[in-house]
């Protein structure tokens, strides 16, 4: 079975919230300003469509997803 790593850019995140709604249980966001907080970097590979549908909502592109 495959393996996900995300990681995060933060100084690209515009803190509009898309990767929490679409991943919950891998991102969250600071609530002094909005800006993501990975909760998980090594998540279930049963988590990638959420995830994968984080990155591509993701509208600064802050998002890094590698499957192996």
């Amino acid at each position: 079975m495959g393996k996900l790593k995300v990681e995060i850019i933060q100084d690209k995140c515009v803190g509009a919230g898309q990767c929490v709604f679409a991943a919950p249980d891998v991102f969250d966001q600071r609530e002094e300003d909005g800006i993501v907080v990975l909760l998980d970097d090594d998540p279930d590979i049963s988590k990638a469509p959420e995830i994968r549908k984080a990155a591509k909502l993701c509208p600064a592109m802050a998002i890094l997803v590698e499957e192996s």
